[in-house]
Order: C-alpha cells, then structure tokens, then sequence
C-alpha cells in the first residue's frame, strides 16, 4: 500500500495540469488513475518480491481484457486463468467499489477534497486511510483469525470444540486478544450485509471447484455460530451478521492472489467510489 501510495503521488509529476481541479481536468485525472491502480499495484508487488530475490515477471496489459482478467494476467507467471477465476474476482471487485460515503476512507477523499488540493493527494490519503486493519485490512485479520483457529482445533467437524475456541476469541483469550471475531458485523448494515448475499454463491461455487469444501464447511459454520455467540456475550442494538470481507480473503487465497495484494486490490475496487464522492465534493462547493 506504501508503493501504491508512492506511486500515484509520483504521478502528479508527469501531469502538466496537476493542480486544476476544474470537473473536467479531475474527471480525467480519476480515469487515468483508475485505469492504472491494477498495474500500479500488482507491478509493485513484482518488484517487492523481486526484492526478496524471486523471478520478476512483467506481462503487459492487454485493453481488450477486463479488469479482474489483466489482474490475473499481470499477476501469474504464465498468464492464465480461467473464465470463472476472472468472473468472480470481477464480482469481489464490483461488490467493493462503493457502498456509501460514511467508510473511512472515503470520508478521507471527501475531507482533503474541501482543502482544494489536488486528485493525486486526495486518492493518496484515501490510501493510507484504507490501509489501517480496521478499514481495508479487514480480510486480511480474517485470513489470520482462521489460519489461528485451524492450528488450534483437534477436529474442525466438532461443533463443541469449534464453539468454545470462539468464545475464547470473544474473551480476549485467544488470537490478537482483541475480542473480536473478525469479518462478523458492520457499522451500516445489521440485519445482513448485501454484499456477503451476493457473494457468497459465487464463494460456494469457486471452493467447489478449487477442492476447498473443508474450509467452506469451517466458514460457513462460524458464520452461523458467532452472529449467536456475539449477542450472547456482548450488549448490542442491532443485529450482527457476516460483512463481505469474512469470505474475500479466502475467494483471493483460491484465486493464488498473494496477502501483501489483498488491500491493494481493495483500493482498485474504491477508487471508483473515491472519484465519484471527490466529483460530488467539488461540484457542491463550486
């Protein structure tokens, strides 16, 4: 997320017309960003794994591929996926692209945008707002949380055994010591977040295909589980369900996508709704 940030403030050097925020300049200066946070990102984890003495692959991105297909292309060594891989990273990334204002990050871009700044600084503090575990990282402490639970079970088919490691999780005595179970709740939605709705068939259909039912079968049971365990041990006022981020980190470990991409790839889907809500800002205040 540093490199992606680096990256797009590095940019402002190449445009002649950095600090015109007139409609139209920001309209372009946002499709040109768009446009390159799938490159920017993957490109940079090429170069930080190269680092680390890895092979560097460099493919170049092909216009006639959507999105999640040249995130795929650019990404692995050969450059293959399947239709149903890019079908369902597409999803991930249509259902993270916005979902309102109040998220932290877009707040971020509508707070720097009143300054009067420039779009390059705006989608770069929207960055480092994004990269804080409890905005963008979230799937990643969820990846984390269940590579915990699965050391820490004997059987992962005993509901018994399952239930009391999450009330340990809940106790403040396992894992982080947060008392939290991650990828559970969501300060909009209570009844269900639309998006888990959504997403999770196509979750169900690429861990069929992937031979991951065993751990589909371990999410699905603390999706039921905790939403019960949580209103039993904590006072709340709305009701708690899985958010979208419970299931994204695993469709991204199916898919061989790498953690270190995981938020960056977030940002590729918000910054539509990062360029939308800076467009709004400056438009209202004229």
């Amino acid at each position: 997320m540093n490199s992606l940030a680096r990256s797009v403030l590095n940019l402002a050097s190449y445009d002649e017309r950095c600090d015109d925020i007139s409609l139209s300049n920001v309209m372009r200066q946002c499709l040109q960003l768009i446009a390159l946070f799938p490159v920017l990102s993957v490109y940079g984890y090429q170069a930080y794994t190269y680092k680390s003495g890895n092979s560097l692959y460099i493919h170049a991105p092909q216009p006639e591929l959507s999105t999640a297909e040249n995130i795929l292309s650019l990404l692995r060594p050969d450059s293959s996926y399947s239709f149903w891989e890019a079908h369902v990273l597409d999803i991930c990334l249509t259902l993270h692209a916005e979902h309102g204002g109040g998220n932290n990050s877009t707040f971020t871009t509508r707070v720097v945008t009143s300054s009067g700044t420039d779009t390059y600084s705006a989608m770069a503090a929207a960055l480092c707002s994004l990269k804080g575990p409890r905005h963008g990282g979230a799937n990643l402490m969820v990846m984390q949380m269940m590579q915990n639970i699965r050391e820490n079970l004997h059987d992962q088919e005993d509901d018994e055994e399952l239930e009391a490691y999450l009330k340990k999780l809940l106790h403040g005595e396992a894992f982080d010591h947060k008392g939290l179970i991650y990828g559970m709740g969501h300060a909009v939605y209570s009844l269900s977040d639309p998006r888990e709705v959504v997403f999770k068939g196509y979750v169900e259909q690429l861990a069929h295909e992937k031979g991951r039912d065993k751990d589909l079968a371990l999410y699905a049971k603390i999706e039921r589980m905790a939403p019960q365990l949580i209103a039993e041990e904590r006072k709340i006022f709305k009701g708690v369900s899985p958010n979208v981020d419970f299931y994204s980190g695993f469709v991204y470990d199916m898919l061989g996508i790498p953690m270190e991409l995981y938020t960056p790839l977030f940002a590729v889907a918000r910054i539509m709704g990062w360029s939308a809500h800076r467009i709004e800002e400056l438009a209202n205040n004229g």
